[in-house]
């Protein structure tokens, strides 16, 4: 029997086009989208949290300040912080397209070409330390360029690369307090004239009945405080995050605790719950910060979060990590605005 076989097509029927119906429409950037596209590139709900972490030292510290200085902390932290996230993406597009979370962000769906977000990047990177130098301090400004630096420079570097790339992003995340605190004129390291102070416990103190001098909570311990509470959160939060989509994390090859070993991260996020614990009951009162009564009123959420991470750590279920990433997400507004209220010096009544 004869055999038929597929007709041979010349160069010239080889090179034809597919149909224009098989090409996907890409959308007009108009300004309302490239608004949304910029905000996507920031990551609008990151950087407006490292925004509010910036305000909490701000609100937190007894020096006064402006509202242009408070504007331009607030402005110039969020651009340092689009410029960063954007620079991140930049350099993770391949990586991202391989994982669900990240599949539809703007460069990976080239919603957006590269040039066009570098040069958001380098608009917002320059303008946001540019703010707060004029604006505020050189002080300030270092912060935010150091921001930029260490998230989309070493960290971005190292996630592919070592388990500390969460440690490094920590530090990242403890160091928008640091900007509010020293925009309001305040200094992080001690010296011979800025000594650090203790607020001890009224049951302790030789003066109970004098009233606390406020004055004395412009001191290095009080900022310390703060960050140290910023840094801690972020293992509880990220680690039960990372835990939850680590297959997405192994697929694209980052070094991830989650994946290399699940239960240290969840040793991790056990052990830094124990020390926002301790910060809140301790460190954070006697920098004066807040009353001795923060110590106590913050006791009931932390018991909380102690007890989930606990059960993630000795169960290591998805169920267990998905409860501890959840009580992250109101820790940290519920224990600002708790220092808030009982902010040293503070009478609401």
């Amino acid at each position: 029997p004869s055999k038929s076989y597929p007709p041979i097509r010349g160069p010239l029927e080889a090179q034809v086009p597919p149909p224009l119906s098989a090409f996907k429409n890409v959308e007009v950037l108009t300004p309302r989208r490239l608004l949304k596209v910029y905000a996507q590139l920031s990551k609008s709900r990151l950087t407006f949290l490292v925004v509010l972490t910036a305000m909490s030292g701000v609100a937190l510290s007894p020096l006064p300040t402006t509202i242009p200085i408070l504007l331009s902390t607030a402005v110039g932290t969020a651009l340092c912080s689009a410029s960063a996230n954007t620079l991140n993406q930049i350099q993770e597009v391949p990586f991202d397209a391989q994982m669900a979370r990240t599949r539809s962000r703007p460069l990976v769906r080239r919603a957006i070409s590269p040039l066009h977000a570098a040069g958001f990047a380098l608009v917002t990177g320059i303008a946001g330390p540019g703010l707060l130098w004029t604006m505020v301090n050189p002080t300030v400004a270092a912060l935010g360029a150091a921001n930029i630096v260490l998230y989309a420079g070493l960290y971005t570097w190292m996630k592919r690369r070592s388990i500390y790339n969460t440690w490094v992003g920590s530090v990242v995340g403890a160091l928008p307090p640091l900007m509010g605190w020293t925009a309001c004129g305040g200094k992080l390291l001690p010296s011979a004239t800025y000594p650090i102070e203790y607020f001890l416990p009224p049951i302790l103190s030789s003066t109970p009945d004098l009233p606390v001098n406020v004055a004395l909570v412009d001191n290095p311990l009080a900022p310390l405080a703060l960050s140290i509470l910023l840094f801690s959160w972020q293992f509880p939060h990220f680690n039960a995050l990372s835990y939850m989509v680590r297959e997405s994390y192994a697929q694209a090859g980052y070094h991830m605790l989650s994946v290399l070993s699940p239960a240290k991260n969840a040793l991790v996020s056990l052990r830094h719950t124990l020390l926002l614990t301790a910060t809140c009951s301790v460190l954070i009162p006697l920098s004066g910060l807040t009353t001795w009564t923060f110590a106590l009123v913050s006791f009931i959420p932390n018991a909380i979060c102690v007890r989930a991470a606990w059960r993630f750590w000795r169960r290591g279920g998805e169920k267990e990590a998905k409860v501890v990433w959840h009580h992250s997400l109101w820790y940290l507004p519920v224990m600002l605005g708790l220092m808030m209220l009982h902010k040293q010096g503070m009478d609401w009544l």
